[in-house]
């Protein structure tokens, strides 16, 4: 009688399973933004990993959830001669949790494998930092390297911020369970702060005065190279009319909660049966 409620209670459960599935994502990302010369490159790429889940509503439409770990860096000595005489540079971790949409333009009850477009919300935190002449750390939120806090109109950057997740891939069926694909994933953010370059110079006195020698030495770094001295307060940093983002190119493996070959071994009604998603029909 225990076997049969415990069989009875258990049902449900793994029925419910059936179409939940556990995702991981394992690639490179990059960012985008003033200390960039070209918006898509290879340049100063890092790994990314991520681990979520996913549940399939209907044979094309599909629920995801991930969450994210990567890097982003950049630096000015691999820019142009104008960026090079900046000669700024940045790094952050970024941490991130996405929840999205994917919809598949074939069904795996008629095809193997199937190329699909996806569309989301999220939320990630970043603390932009760079090395200082002595190779010692320094986080750049703090020092307001543009005035940030202390010059009128010019608001303090928040390190947790809402993003939009969209992109594209293609995924192929391995067996009942199995998916594997690849993506590409681009990041819509809302700052132009991930590389604390954005506006305007601010005046060398009174940053000095608000946040000290370290925050003057880091907000315009050209003399380093023996360039020209501090520029003058107002002239052009970085450009405000384009925020920064950040973008992902992956591999992608997807399997069932709930494997169909332990609900045969178990005797589970629905183990190999056919599903409303995920087994191409044609197979058989």
């Amino acid at each position: 009688m225990k076997q049969l409620i415990a069989i009875l209670l258990f049902i449900p459960i793994m029925g419910g399973a059936q179409n939940l599935y556990i995702s991981a994502r394992f690639g490179a990302a990059n960012y985008q933004g003033d200390l960039k010369a070209k918006s898509v490159s290879t340049v100063q790429a890092r790994l990314m990993g991520s681990l979520g889940a996913r549940y399939d509503l209907t044979e094309h439409l599909t629920a995801r959830s991930y969450f994210s770990l990567t890097s982003l860096e950049a630096d000015d000595k691999n820019g142009n001669a104008k960026m090079q005489a900046r000669n700024l540079s940045f790094k952050t971790k970024i941490l991130e949790w996405e929840l999205g949409a994917q919809y598949s333009l074939f069904s795996f009850n008629d095809k193997w494998w199937t190329p699909y477009v996806f569309a989301g919300i999220g939320v990630f935190h970043y603390k932009p930092f760079t090395l200082d002449p002595a190779d010692t750390k320094v986080y750049l939120q703090q020092l307001s390297t543009e005035g940030q806090g202390f010059v009128p109109g010019v608001k303090n950057y928040k390190l947790t911020q809402l993003f939009i997740p969209f992109g594209f891939g293609g995924e192929y069926s391995l067996n009942e369970d199995m998916r594997l694909g690849v993506e590409f994933g681009f990041r819509k953010t809302f700052t132009d702060y991930l590389d604390d370059v954005s506006g305007n110079y601010v005046d060398e006195a009174a940053l000095f005065a608000a946040r000290g020698q370290t925050a003057v030495d880091l907000a315009w770094r050209g003399d380093e190279k023996g360039g020209a001295p501090y520029p003058a307060a107002g002239t052009p940093r970085g450009n405000p009319k384009s925020n920064d983002s950040y973008y992902y190119v992956a591999v992608t493996y997807t399997v069932r909660l709930v494997l169909d070959q332990y609900k045969e071994i178990a005797g589970i009604p629905g183990g190999g049966k056919k599903k409303k998603s995920g087994c191409p029909a044609s197979r058989y």
